[in-house]
């Protein structure tokens, strides 16, 4: 089923239990766990409270001075609950901790009247498995976002990184059983769903992210390359996101080192821009990106930067003429888009979501596989090309009109309205 663009046309749910466990909205994406997920959960959120739909988002407490609950804007607050030590636990450590999260979850909606919450909806499967015993509790729809599969994953692994546990995808297995409803990004990821893990036609709703397009616009390049201290001339490529193998910042790199010796005048007015922190097991990593840039020898042309805040990453699209997304996997590619919407061309792998978030030769280039040698022929294509590279700017523009948030949490209402219906029914065949 495919909700986009569709209004509501059964009562609306007066307020949404939002289940991210083990990833706060409040910490800064592209450093840990914190990414595109966190991002989504926070704008879905307050486009869904906007339109009259109140959210409580539950998540892990990670420190002592952490508020128990803390509004983040107009009829969405974070409820922290406390499972397992606050710090020094990472994402593969929680599953012992699901009794300790269920338990909070379930706590703070016998505080208050029956009825409450009118859905669940449940980010990554630790979430869902939270969920899945909050439904049967509460009697309500759970309606639940991948956001990653670990057997899709596992079927494309970056070298050198680990596979997915047996017992991550068992945990999916039961909570797909468990959903009313499995929101995918993508007509691809839904098909993941129903083929991987035998999820029904019925079961599926496409709904496509959103990218806040009042806040990634285009925008004066030169400005923006004076305030982050980039060179005012030259060609800036940009990768964005967390520092992991998954994420394959480091074929960007061997990919810039082929384009340096094939043209050496190249290391003269080139900057790739790495901006992103480390990520749960993949801590070093980093150090080791570092490293790698050093053994190319293009270190002087690399800079590396922490994650920033989301008006701060707008200005490092704007101030880049190309941003390459070469992860392995991606449900969707959040980055591609926001980097569109900013009119910058987007070079990515045509893996995923990618493939629906990039327009292949329309908004950017899609590169089958993961060769530096073919990213470096299609950057370097773009980067000489500054008639090619205007026309996918404009077309960059247009692809990420189609993807705002709006229109995100209207057809989300739809599919929450769907799952009360589908339980309803379900329901009143048993009684």
């Amino acid at each position: 089923m495919d909700f986009s663009g569709v209004s509501p046309v059964r009562p609306t749910p007066k307020r949404v239990a939002m289940l991210s466990v083990h990833s706060s909205p409040l910490d800064q994406p592209g450093v840990g766990d914190a990414g595109g997920m966190n991002v989504y959960v926070v704008e879905l959120s307050r486009r869904l409270a906007a339109m009259g739909t109140e959210v409580e988002i539950f998540t892990r407490a990670t420190s002592s001075d952490l508020a128990p609950v803390v509004q983040i804007s107009d009829g969405v607050t974070v409820r922290h609950v406390t499972a397992g030590p606050f710090q020094g636990m990472n994402k593969e450590d929680l599953p012992s901790q699901l009794c300790a999260l269920t338990s909070g979850v379930l706590r703070a909606e016998a505080a208050v009247e029956r009825g409450h919450y009118d859905v669940i909806h449940s980010h990554y499967w630790l979430s869902g498995q939270v969920g899945w015993l909050a439904k049967e509790r509460w009697g309500v729809p759970l309606v639940h976002s991948m956001h990653t599969m670990a057997k899709v994953k596992n079927l494309a692994l970056a070298e050198g990184d680990v596979p997915e546990p047996n017992a991550r995808e068992i945990g999916e297995v039961q909570v797909v059983e468990a959903s009313d409803r499995l929101v995918a990004n993508t007509n691809d990821e839904a098909q993941q769903l129903i083929d991987l893990y035998g999820a029904t036609q019925e079961q599926v709703a496409v709904v496509a992210p959103g990218v806040d397009l009042d806040r990634f616009r285009p925008g004066n390049r030169d400005q923006a390359r004076a305030k982050l201290g980039l060179p005012l001339h030259g060609d800036v490529v940009l990768f964005v996101g967390r520092i992991q193998p998954l994420k394959a910042p480091d074929v960007l790199l061997r990919a810039i080192a082929r384009l340096v010796q094939r043209n050496p005048q190249r290391r003269q007015n080139l900057t790739i821009a790495v901006v992103g922190g480390p990520s749960g097991a993949d801590s070093h990593f980093p150090n080791h990106l570092q490293g790698l840039a050093d053994s190319l020898r293009i270190s002087d042309n690399v800079r590396f930067a922490p994650p920033v805040h989301q008006d701060d990453l707008a200005n490092w699209y704007r101030a880049a003429d190309v941003v390459v997304v070469p992860s392995y996997n991606e449900s969707f590619g959040l980055v591609a888009i926001e980097a569109q919407a900013c009119g910058t061309p987007v070079v990515a792998a045509a893996v995923g979501g990618l493939r629906t978030a990039v327009s292949h030769e329309v908004s950017g280039l899609l590169v089958p596989g993961h060769d530096p040698l073919d990213y470096a022929e299609a950057i370097g294509r773009l980067l000489d090309n500054d008639l090619e590279r205007q026309a996918l700017s404009r077309g960059a523009l247009r692809q990420a009109q189609q993807f705002g948030w709006s229109a995100t949490a209207a057809a989300m209402l739809q599919v929450y309205s769907s799952a009360a219906h589908s339980l309803a029914l379900v329901s009143a065949n048993h009684a």
